[in-house]
């Protein structure tokens, strides 16, 4: 399952000395599009922290092929890899204005309790939502 963000520009603060984004944005960036996907879905990040359950990053990997400047507008691809159970994981494509690949990477978010503060299963709401059996 995939989601595409819309264009985004890049922010001067963003950008470090070099004029390069600074490589800490990227999973700033890969986190909107995580969370404008949800949202898009139906599903409150808030609402579900709310109801007690939190979704740490437990794994980050990242590759970056070229830099993005001040100015340069950008898209974020999602992809959801495989069905949740415990977590969710997903790749990302982040693609310049031109449509070059800039940079690439995965994140694993666990599903965690607030009450006990242990790993717990994937709620029912999400796995309907991606269910990769159904199709």
């Amino acid at each position: 399952m995939k989601f595409t963000t819309c264009s985004t520009p890049v922010r001067y603060a963003e950008t470090d000395q070099m004029k390069f984004v600074h490589h800490s944005n990227y999973l700033l960036y890969f986190e909107k599009a995580r969370l404008d996907w949800l949202s898009s879905l139906g599903v409150s990040y808030s609402k579900m922290e709310q109801e007690g359950i939190f979704m740490p990053v437990v794994r980050a990997n990242l590759v970056y092929k070229f830099p993005l400047f001040f100015g340069d507008c950008f898209t974020v691809e999602v992809i959801l890899v495989k069905n949740p159970k415990a977590t969710l994981e997903f790749d990302y494509y982040l693609y310049n204005q031109n449509g070059k690949l800039i940079c690439h990477g995965n994140t694993v978010l666990a599903f965690l309790s607030a009450k006990t503060n242990r790993p717990m299963r994937c709620p029912e709401i999400i796995v309907r939502l991606f269910d990769f059996d159904k199709d």
